[in-house]
């Protein structure tokens, strides 16, 4: 586990300024967002928008991670179409969830013969890598077949849902990677999509619908009933739902959830309760560059309402509140941002993912840091410079608050050679937003792979 928490009773009574802010990422657009609970972490897996994109050029999936909904550890990306040998484009909206220790991740994209298919890929670790399960597809109707969403039922059943304009679902098996193909279609159900259940089309001729269902469901069950949530009612699209006693229906709309905001054409649900507390994932444009074709992903707290029904939600750009405090006398990946301006994040094999394209006045926030009653001693950094890699200075609550401490890095020998440097610290206790800011010359000043605090 990459970061650790000091969960504590007081938190409802302590004063920290942080709140999780939005959107989750900043280093690159990430859409379509997959949230899943292991152990005591949430994992959140995206869709990635390429830069400057001009339609939807998505060739790989990404993973973060956080354990009190404020500060997210960027595990790079576990999957990508390269691990597919029959495909050849459109990473879109996919879905991970684990069984039997085995991690599953199901993923629409475009074969090779042009055709749009579902594939299921597979991972030891929440994080991967992940490979392809089958070689080949596990199911395509030629309908739109995108934006799968799975869920295991209490019985032990797991089903998979998907489509765009129709809507589908196969029983998967228990080995997760095959289906029931005694129900419908040779396995595969299509849903009718009355307007009882999926509320009355808004008459767009450029884009006519029956109903209001569009794409991009999320399949869930909550206090004995099951949840459809799906993005709806054309573009520009908004959340809306539906519910049933049944996990196949038949279906009860109940109206919109997040009313179309922001500038993205199209918006994708991922909901989950975590730690007492009920959040609900979604995408738009809210960074700089950012529209239809770059992304970013987005996450709300809420309550549901004493029926069980959805209160609205409306996108912000402070989030939720965080649910805990770091620990910053362990080792935390440098990739652990609460918010970030001037930096990137990359990968390789030697230490994995770490920050890179350091500029001066750069910074990295990590939000709600418990230094305890006696404080911090000592900080130390791993770091790559291949010159006098500038200073990281250490400020409290914001980029221009009490300096308690810099780093002045000294050269490696190169921006992949690594090395653990230190500096003392003084004045730094309490709970407090942490800003790890980079001050130097032109030009990249550093690479930057993990801190931690000593008493």
């Amino acid at each position: 586990m990459k970061h650790q928490l000091l969960l504590s009773a007081a938190l409802a009574v302590v004063s920290f300024k942080c709140h999780a802010l939005n959107p989750v990422v900043q280093t690159l657009y990430t859409a379509d967002p997959a949230p899943m609970i292991y152990k005591d972490t949430l994992y959140l897996y995206t869709g990635h928008d390429e830069d400057k994109s001009k339609r939807y050029v998505m060739k790989d999936w990404r993973c973060y991670s956080t354990t009190d909904m404020a500060n997210w550890t960027d595990h790079g990306s576990p999957l990508s179409l390269k691990a597919f040998s029959w495909v050849k484009s459109d990473a879109w909206a996919g879905q991970c969830i684990e069984r039997n220790g085995k991690f599953f991740y199901y993923v629409p994209m475009i074969q090779t013969n042009g055709v749009g298919a579902i594939g299921v890929a597979v991972a030891d670790s929440p994080t991967g890598p992940f490979h392809d399960a089958l070689g080949h597809r596990l199911v395509t109707t030629g309908k739109g077949d995108i934006d799968p969403t799975v869920f295991i039922d209490d019985d032990g059943q797991a089903y998979l849902y998907w489509g765009n304009p129709h809507l589908f679902y196969v029983k998967l098996n228990q080995d997760m990677i095959s289906f029931d193909t005694t129900i419908g279609n040779q396995g595969v159900v299509e849903v009718p999509l009355t307007v009882d259940s999926f509320g009355r089309g808004n008459g767009r001729s450029w884009c006519p619908r029956d109903t209001l269902y569009e794409e991009g469901p999320w399949f869930y069950k909550q206090n004995g009933w099951y949840y459809l949530v799906y993005a709806a009612s054309g573009l520009p699209e908004n959340i809306c739902y539906a519910t049933s006693p049944n996990a196949t229906g038949p279906w009860t709309f109940k109206g919109v959830i997040i009313p179309t905001q922001g500038h993205s054409s199209t918006d994708h649900p991922g909901i989950m309760d975590y730690q007492g507390h009920s959040y609900f994932f979604y995408h738009n444009d809210a960074l700089p560059g950012g529209g239809s074709y770059t992304r970013s992903v987005c996450v709300e707290e809420f309550k549901y309402n004493a029926d069980g029904t959805f209160p609205t939600i409306n996108m912000t750009t402070n989030g939720p509140a965080p649910i805990g405090h770091l620990n910053p006398f362990v080792r935390t990946e440098a990739e652990t941002i609460a918010w970030e301006s001037g930096v990137k994040t990359t990968q390789n094999g030697d230490v994995g993912v770490y920050v890179t394209d350091i500029h001066n006045g750069a910074y990295i926030k990590v939000c709600a840091v418990e230094f305890g009653d006696k404080g911090a001693a000592k900080f130390l950094a791993s770091v790559a410079s291949a010159t006098k890699g500038g200073a990281i200075e250490l400020r409290l609550d914001s980029k221009t608050g009490p300096l308690i401490g810099a780093l002045k890095v000294k050269s490696t020998g190169g921006l992949d050679k690594w090395k653990t440097q230190s500096c003392r610290v003084k004045g730094a206790q309490g709970v407090h937003d942490l800003y790890l800011k980079f001050t130097g010359g032109d030009g990249p000043l550093l690479n930057f792979d993990w801190w931690k605090f000593e008493k």
